[in-house]
């Protein structure tokens, strides 16, 4: 199927306030895969003639942008996880939040990060080591890290964070880690405090695993602890208000249904979405009948 122009121009407006988050086109392009300058340029200057429907594909996949219809609503938890975010980057603060499964950490994470400049978010994976880890990093700052050391990385990663003004890097899911990865959240702490904020975005298990391993005096677990503030906040969770008000934004009003959705989702967002839709859809089905 071929894409139609109005959605290639909302790409356009997105990657647009993409490239001036990062303040040029080239640390833009340096930051996504299998995009070059050029392409940028092309698709912001109008040139879309020899551009491909899967480049547009995959940079709109990249750089955040989603077609679909679908109205996110500020929960109490988005709206608290946003002041966090706030308060910390101004103030150049160290914290670890953390939340259940399916409360909305990541998309509030996501947003903060889209909406703001200085803000370098990595979505945090069981399998990367220690150069995997810096090669993210340096790639949300838009910089190339090929043929570089480990030791090479790490300094050129605090090089850059102590240039912007008042970054935020913001580890999501950082219960993931490895130890030998989550050892380097001493690192960019010890070089970087109050010049850089940093926020570890997890479930509760991150907090369970700092405890034990301070109880059991594991190497650097009394260090990240300590660095933490002895304390990881804790979310509220996903409350019924948030979910009447979900439904209602996204085309459930019927009150028995809204109860029913209430009722089986386990205080789960993606629960919510998922009986949301399948409500739409059976809604729908007995209009066309």
């Amino acid at each position: 199927m071929i894409m139609e122009a109005i959605k290639k121009q909302q790409i356009v407006n997105t990657l647009r306030e993409y490239c001036e988050r990062y303040g040029s086109q080239n640390r833009a392009a340096n930051t996504l895969t299998g995009v070059s300058p050029a392409t940028i340029s092309q698709m912001l200057n109008g040139n879309w003639d020899l551009i491909k429907d899967d480049m547009w594909r995959n940079v709109a996949a990249q750089i955040g942008y989603k077609d679909e219809k679908w109205t996110a609503v500020e929960t109490g938890d988005y709206r608290r996880m946003t002041a966090i975010l706030t308060d910390i980057k101004e103030n150049s603060l160290v914290m670890a939040v953390t939340g259940a499964a399916g409360s909305g950490k990541t998309f509030a994470v996501k947003q903060y990060a889209a909406s703001n400049s200085g803000v370098y978010l990595l979505c945090c994976n069981e399998y990367w080591n220690r150069k995997l880890f810096l090669n993210e990093l340096l790639t949300s700052m838009g910089c190339d890290s090929s043929g570089y050391t480990v030791g090479e990385m790490m300094c050129e990663a605090v090089r850059r964070l102590k240039m912007r003004d008042t970054p935020l890097v913001i580890l999501d899911e950082a219960d993931k880690l490895s130890d030998q990865v989550l050892y380097f959240f001493i690192t960019l702490y010890n070089q970087l405090e109050d010049q850089c904020a940093i926020l570890l975005c997890a479930t509760s298990h991150l907090e369970k695993r700092l405890t034990r391993g301070v109880k059991l005096n594991k190497k650097g677990y009394s260090e990240i602890w300590s660095r933490l503030g002895r304390k990881c906040v804790a979310l509220k969770g996903v409350t019924a208000g948030d979910i009447v008000a979900i439904c209602e934004a996204n085309g459930i009003s019927d009150r028995a249904t809204i109860e029913s959705i209430i009722e089986d989702s386990d205080s789960d967002l993606r629960r919510v979405k998922r009986r949301i839709h399948a409500a739409v859809k059976r809604a729908k089905q007995v209009v066309g009948c």
